[in-house]
């Protein structure tokens, strides 16, 4: 799996019942995600902090998809602790966990560590991340080792910036941005457009290079 690689479709079964992806997905964007282990400490915080931010993903049209190597019947079971762990999640757990007990996805999706390449029969998944359009193409990767549990808010942040940037190409995020912040107006766009594309407003910071490459505006 690479940036802007299309996702192949899968099947398999999940706390939800059986999922076909494509269909599944249908024009939202989802995150797809990998985790260690059942029934693992860390994986434990991440399901439940994922779960609690399940409404900020909705609101962004984006659904939330998650796997590992585990059969079913350790998913629905672990799902209780889960929700013992993080009270905050009312109601069904909101988003279904997919069983790959035979790693034919974890193969497929790339979610091995290298070590484990050789060995899948018994291998567990790392915690890898994808977050993937509706043209079913790869947009952004996190990839984390097991003893690093992964900051959900961050991938709220960074599906912020994916979405804002595909809908006006002609701007970036820059470092920490967040919604409401002002972006970067990319290299490509000619300085005598700048008033036609962004007729609210932008600057530009002067550099000791004297090369005109840093301009912001929050007209977006």
């Amino acid at each position: 799996m690479r940036l802007n690689s299309v996702v192949p479709d899968f099947s398999g079964p999940s706390t939800k019942g059986p999922i076909d992806f494509y269909n599944w997905l249908g024009d939202s964007w989802c995150v797809l995600f990998a985790h260690p282990a059942d029934f693992t400490p860390v994986c434990t915080t991440e399901l439940g902090k994922m779960a609690v931010l399940v409404d900020e993903f909705t609101k962004r049209n984006t659904k939330v998809l998650g796997l590992s190597c585990d059969k079913l019947e350790s998913h629905v079971n672990w799902i209780n602790d889960i929700k013992s762990y993080c009270v905050d999640i009312e109601g069904e757990f909101p988003f279904p966990i997919i069983s790959d007990s035979s790693r034919e996805l974890a193969i497929k999706l790339d979610m091995l560590a290298e070590e484990d390449k050789n060995n899948p029969d018994t291998a567990m998944t790392i915690r890898s991340l994808y977050i993937i359009g509706p043209d079913k193409k790869v947009k952004l990767m996190m990839v984390y080792p097991t003893s690093t549990g992964r900051n959900i808010q961050e991938v709220l942040r960074c599906i912020d910036s994916l979405q804002l940037c595909d809908k006006k190409k002609i701007v970036a995020t820059p470092v920490n941005w967040v919604p409401g912040e002002k972006v970067m107006i990319l290299p490509s766009v000619d300085d005598k457009d700048l008033n036609a594309l962004f007729p609210n407003g932008h600057e530009k910071c002067s550099m000791p290079s004297s090369i005109n490459y840093l301009r912001m505006t929050s007209d977006y």
